[in-house]
């Protein structure tokens, strides 16, 4: 018998959590969209508008916005959109409601920062019963909440599974290749927030076009050599969820992480950035997890512990750019 997966959750009303809402009704689902804040949820079953997080775009009359995660809790699948450094406690909330064997998709992009777990480890051991997915890859959440073109990478262990949730949320604008590969579905995602704000840093300091590019590329060998040390397969990090999101995040100021480190290397102080936002730019609580699993793992990743240093304050910009820029010459390979 087919799986079939017609009542959709989404953990979060962010902007990317309200997007993933937006596409599931498109798609034919009924979606129930959990949220925290009073206000949002007021917007959205008021108005159909998420005037808070993803602003002038009509939401489908479809999306249900609820307090309950008990209702949540009682959809054919959940997807998890809340920020990765959230996503513990919203869980073990979550879990006394929810089946053995229900799919829970993990949507958010980040490495818990006290235990530096990726979140499937996180939702293996706060949601035990529940089975394990991850969404990852190019998408803004505007761009995929007006219907524009996107693909992603939907990551399973159990093909079916998968199969059947690219088939439920899927459309012909948005498009999930799906992959058992979840270690490498998570790592792109994660590692990319934290290069991402290095090329964000070097377009704030006006360096160029060609130092952007060879920080992606030289940023992709730290990536690659992260996730294969961690058991991901070299197809699914060079896919849409390592290189894909990777190309997207740090090449254009939408990125929040490439917009904060283009306010870094403006010369603007971490706590300013932060303060004048209402969104989380993952890539700055990713940025330490991601060094101590390369040191555990005995991986070199160098834009990584640089961008780690000036976010923790342990360096300037200017003091990593000049240490950087030190470093002696060597093979590519």
């Amino acid at each position: 018998m087919s799986i079939e997966y017609n009542r959709i959750a989404v953990v979060g009303a962010g902007a990317w959590g309200t997007a993933l809402a937006q596409v599931a009704a498109k798609a034919g689902c009924s979606v129930t969209l959990w949220a925290r804040e009073p206000e949002v949820i007021a917007s959205i079953n008021g108005s159909h508008e998420n005037r808070t997080f993803l602003p002038g775009i009509a939401l489908e009359a479809g999306i249900q916005a609820t307090a309950d995660l008990k209702e949540a809790a009682a959809a054919d699948a959940i997807l998890m959109v809340t920020p990765a450094q959230h996503m513990r406690r919203v869980l073990e909330d979550l879990s006394p409601a929810v089946a053995r064997g229900k799919p829970v998709v993990l949507c958010a992009k980040g490495i818990e920062q006290a235990t530096n777990h990726l979140l499937t480890e996180v939702l293996s051991e706060a949601m035990p019963q529940a089975a394990p997915a991850v969404l990852s890859g190019p998408s803004f959440a505007a761009e995929v909440a007006r219907g524009l073109p996107t693909a992603v990478t939907l990551a399973c262990e159990d093909e079916a599974i998968a199969e059947a949730l690219a088939h439920a949320i899927g459309l012909p604008t948005f498009r999930p290749y799906y992959s058992s590969d979840l270690t490498g579905a998570e790592i792109g995602g994660a590692v990319k927030n934290v290069l991402a704000i290095a090329c964000g840093i070097v377009e704030g300091k006006k360096f160029g076009d060609s130092a952007r590019a060879a920080l992606t590329t030289r940023g992709f060998a730290e990536l690659t050599r992260l996730g294969l040390a961690m058991g991901a397969r070299a197809e699914t990090l060079a896919g849409l969820s390592g290189l894909g999101d990777l190309i997207l995040t740090c090449n254009s100021p939408k990125s929040r992480n490439m917009s904060l480190g283009i306010a870094l290397g403006e010369g603007k102080t971490l706590e300013e950035i932060m303060g004048s936002r209402n969104s989380v730019s993952e890539g700055v609580h990713s940025a330490t997890a991601v060094v101590a699993l390369a040191r555990h793992h005995g991986i070199e990743m160098p834009i990584a512990e640089a961008v780690a240093e000036i976010v923790t304050g342990a360096a300037t910009v200017d003091n990593v750019i000049a240490a950087l820029l030190a470093r002696p010459f060597r093979s590519e390979t």
